[in-house]
């Protein structure tokens, strides 16, 4: 953390601009080297400042250099960003002479890493960097910038704050028994206390699983026979020919994929191979695929064709998928009608003439309740580690619940403290080296 980092912040290609930016005690002494122009060691805190990158008698590029003098930076160090022109052969230049005059080639994330450490950010808002950063859409934004601005810690910060008004008076009660002013915490006040936090877990988790749609979208598979329209449905619903569509069945051997936005919320779709009993070895690798997937789907499409029975293929299909999340597509509706088929999600269409597609899309903003999902007040948790965090918890609090008759206080103040801290790692108030350098090494270089 005494050493003082360089890298780049854009992407590294062809372009109008790339900046580099360095952070550390000896960030501005170390550009003023390679500058010609104003000498920065004089300069006023958040100033921009034009100027060139010089080789010892070379110019190297025409720059615009920003000052950050700490602690009012992201990194709470003196912080310089060196504007550029766009190119590798440039940029990458003018990195290889801030390392040759002291810098060193950041790490991933370790700017990030650097204002969690210097307590700019906790770790929720840290993650929820790289979280705006990989934002789709308008509503994963916005999911985002609650977590960057605090938020959704603000939520869990709530949360340990009644846990540990509790603790406290436990601790006092078992510290010191002879004192007569203090509130006595018995089992019973324990028992009237559970109920909220475990009400506020449950909340958490509930609306995490709504956070997770808006912020990586809904996975959908789109399954069926061949030849009943899968690959023309993932093209009606792309608006776009992403998928090779012939009237010979099996034509799609391996997973299509491909991504529309329905209504801010991004649709992850996934056409796979038809599913039917082969001896062809690579169809069989594609049917192996797609039977996967179904398990790992937010949402079915399952498609079957208007003009045929169903076979024993697509009953055994409409069997495994009946307890999870799916539409069934009728495909063909502009031929005559031969199937019988009972389910309360049902679409027919034409994906060929783009009839009723609408209809579809309709039906998926239903069967998730996507008008109903709250997006004025967005502080969800959508990260793994953060909600793995909480159902642990939440678990801790059952185990509480079931024992609390034939528990002592102290044990059950261990068990509460334990959820404390598992609450604070969600926030980086509590944390190991070892998680911290694995959060940020997920971080891109030069952010």
């Amino acid at each position: 953390m005494n050493d003082t980092i360089a890298a780049i912040s854009t992407p590294l290609s062809v372009g109008a601009i790339s900046i580099i930016r360095v952070s550390g005690n000896d960030a501005i002494n170390i550009v003023s080297k390679l500058f010609k122009g104003t000498n920065l060691n004089s300069v006023e805190t958040h100033t921009i400042h034009y100027g060139f990158i010089v080789d010892k008698n070379e110019l190297i590029d025409e720059v615009l250099v920003s000052v950050m003098k700490a602690p009012k930076t992201f990194t709470t160090e003196d912080v310089v960003e060196i504007n550029m022109h766009g190119g590798i052969a440039t940029t990458n230049k003018v990195l290889e002479l801030l390392l040759s005059a002291g810098c060193r080639l950041a790490e991933e994330g370790e700017f990030t890493k650097r204002a969690f450490l210097n307590g700019r950010i906790n770790l929720d808002e840290a993650e929820s960097v790289m979280d705006l950063i990989n934002s789709k859409t308008d509503l994963s934004r916005k999911i985002s910038m609650n977590g960057l601005t605090g938020k959704t810690s603000s939520m869990i910060k709530e949360l340990r704050d009644k846990i540990i008004e509790l603790l406290s008076n436990i601790e006092v009660n078992i510290d010191y028994p002879e004192y007569e002013d203090i509130e006595v915490i018995t089992l019973d006040k324990i028992r009237s206390f559970l109920p909220s936090i475990k009400e506020s877990f449950l909340k958490i988790l509930k609306e995490s699983k709504s956070g997770r749609l808006l912020k990586e979208g809904i996975n959908t598979v789109i399954i069926g026979s061949p030849n009943v329209g899968k690959s023309s449905l993932l093209n009606a619903l792309l608006e776009e020919e992403k998928a090779i569509v012939t009237n010979i069945p099996g034509t799609t051997r391996d997973i299509v994929e491909g991504s529309v936005i329905i209504d801010g919320i991004l649709l992850n779709i996934n056409d796979t191979a038809g599913i039917r009993e082969t001896s062809d070895i690579v169809e069989k690798i594609g049917v192996d695929k797609s039977l996967e997937l179904i398990d790992k789907a937010d949402l079915i499409l399952m498609v079957v064709n208007n003009n045929q029975e169903l076979s024993h293929d697509e009953l055994e299909l409409l069997e495994k998928i009946k307890n999870k999340p799916h539409i069934i597509v009728i495909n063909k509706i502009d031929l005559e009608s031969k199937i019988v088929i009972k389910d309360e999600n049902i679409v027919r269409i034409s994906a060929s003439n783009l009839t009723n597609i609408d209809e579809l899309k309709k039906k998926i903003k239903e069967l998730f309740n996507l008008e109903g999902i709250e997006t004025k007040d967005l502080n969800y948790l959508t990260n793994a580690r953060s909600i793995s965090l909480i159902k642990r918890a939440l678990d801790i609090v059952y185990k509480i619940e079931a024992n609390l008759d034939n528990s002592l206080i102290d044990m059950i103040e261990i068990d509460l403290k334990e959820i404390w801290n598992l609450l604070g790692e969600i926030t980086g108030e509590v944390y190991s080296e070892t998680l911290i350098d694995e959060i940020f090494k997920r971080f891109c270089l030069g952010k």
